[in-house]
């Protein structure tokens, strides 16, 4: 693991903004920011029996947010709204300090280790995260 908190290839997963853009007609939609940081992601879904069918966000922020909602992008299709919480309390558990382990299918996460100490910056990685919950509720 690279210690660095701006590897390359988080750089890189943040420059693929995976599920950047607009949905045509989205179920769900919820915007969150940061007014610590001034972050800001709107999240759009839609969903097919309670599960993300399709995804796209408009990220602006730092790059651990676009980072992170560029994460979400590649990998939240599927989710229902419980296992995008159970994904958000993971991420935060890991980065206050828990054994900082991706869950399958999120390799990834494993990227934003070297913001642990950085509790500043806990908010940028899962402000996607809550955005995404909050437009899979939006839904409901």
């Amino acid at each position: 693991m690279n210690d660095d908190l701006y590897q390359r290839a988080l750089l890189d997963l943040a420059k693929a903004a995976h599920g950047a853009g607009a949905l045509p007609a989205p179920d769900g939609a919820a915007l969150r920011d940061s007014p610590l940081c001034g972050d800001r992601v709107h999240m759009q879904v839609a969903l097919t029996a309670g599960r993300v069918r399709a995804l796209a966000h408009d990220t602006k922020g730092c790059l651990l947010c676009q980072a992170a909602a560029s994460l979400a992008g590649l990998h939240g299709i599927g989710l229902n709204a419980a296992e995008a919480a159970a994904l958000r309390e993971h991420i935060a558990a890991a980065l206050a300090g828990s054994e900082m382990t991706a869950p399958a299918g999120w390799p990834e996460l494993d990227l934003f280790a070297p913001a642990r100490p950085h509790r500043n910056r806990h908010g940028c990685v899962l402000l996607p995260f809550d955005a995404l919950i909050a437009a899979i509720g939006a839904a409901d």
